[in-house]
């Protein structure tokens, strides 16, 4: 072969190798783009604005005001952007229907007012082929908590002296549990002394360290603690609450059901030293049919289910709750 053809041959190998790059720069290119829109439509995680109350409260509050107000934040695909607070039928079967019915049978609404935060309350599944068109679970968890922040903070402006009784389930425990923190560390929207007590089943963010464990003892945590750090379109998985509670620590219970992997997941599950036994408890959570239980789940000697314990303690603290002045 000639020096000239050798020529040829190598600048068309150069050729063609500088093709291939760029075919493969085009195509990681593409590929990044479409992660980050997969990223943007799954939505973040929005950051909880501090709304912290003022600190002067008057002598008295308008007749239309409730002694107590009860807050609850109903699970996944319990509840809909468009739901009646007071009357709630996006799902018959919620679970928080079995907490909050009978406080409103109990109670007039002077006494105590309950109302259920309406919100889109769904978790995509971010692999589904085609798309399951459900809201992500950050933009769910973001759209609960502003919804349930935003209904604190106007009834406190229009009754400064109403208590709180706060309570939720699944999601909906996550995003009270949220607030709640946000309140005993004195960044939410009403005063940590005006709420009576944080009442959460099956929270996503569950940590023995805080709050006080109603029922059978349970030796995992909860998921977005177990797998902290974890962060795929749509799902963002937070770890622990910075100072937990806060003041709110000692007014705060939880009820977990053993094998519930919603909030008795493996404690640091990604740990290499963790996997082992952490894949042994997979089987456990095939459809996770421990956290449909929670309406039948026994918590004491007595046979007191979850939501009725959760019920009749939210009684006790609205029966036991000051009777501020009204004008």
């Amino acid at each position: 072969m000639s020096w000239t053809g050798g020529s040829r041959t190598r600048r068309k190998r150069g050729g063609i190798r500088r093709a291939l790059s760029l075919v493969v720069l085009f195509v990681v290119v593409l590929v990044a783009a479409l992660v980050a829109l997969w990223y943007l439509l799954a939505g973040r995680l929005p950051e909880q604005v501090p709304q912290p109350p003022g600190a002067d409260r008057p002598s008295s509050q308008p007749a239309s005001c409730p002694d107590v107000q009860v807050v609850a934040v109903p699970g996944t695909w319990e509840s809909s952007a468009t739901d009646d607070p007071y009357d709630p039928t996006a799902n018959p079967a919620s679970l928080m229907l079995n907490v909050t019915r009978p406080l409103q049978q109990q109670f007039d609404p002077s006494r105590a007012d309950v109302y259920t935060v309406p919100y889109v309350a769904q978790f995509s599944n971010p692999i589904a082929l085609p798309p399951d068109g459900q809201e992500s679970y950050n933009d769910s968890r973001g759209a609960g908590t502003a919804a349930a922040t935003d209904f604190l903070a106007a009834r406190h402006a229009e009754c400064p002296l109403t208590s709180y009784v706060l309570t939720g389930f699944s999601q909906g425990a996550v995003i009270v549990g949220d607030i709640a923190s946000s309140i005993g560390n004195g960044d939410g929207p009403v005063a940590a002394d005006q709420v009576l007590g944080v009442g959460l089943i099956a929270d996503g963010r569950r940590d023995p360290a805080h709050g006080t464990d109603i029922g059978a003892p349970v030796g995992g945590v909860g998921a977005e603690l177990s797998m902290a750090g974890l962060r795929v379109p749509g799902i963002t998985m937070t770890g622990a609450r910075e100072n937990g509670f806060g003041e709110l620590d000692d007014r705060t219970v939880q009820i977990c059901a053993p094998s519930d992997g919603i909030c008795d997941a493996p404690p640091d599950a990604f740990s290499p030293a963790n996997w082992l036994s952490s894949a042994t408890r997979l089987t456990e959570y095939y459809n996770n049919p421990v956290h449909a239980t929670y309406n039948s789940y026994v918590v004491d000697d007595s046979g007191t289910t979850a939501t009725q314990w959760i019920a009749s303690w939210a009684a006790e603290k609205i029966e036991n709750a000051p009777t501020p002045p009204h004008s």
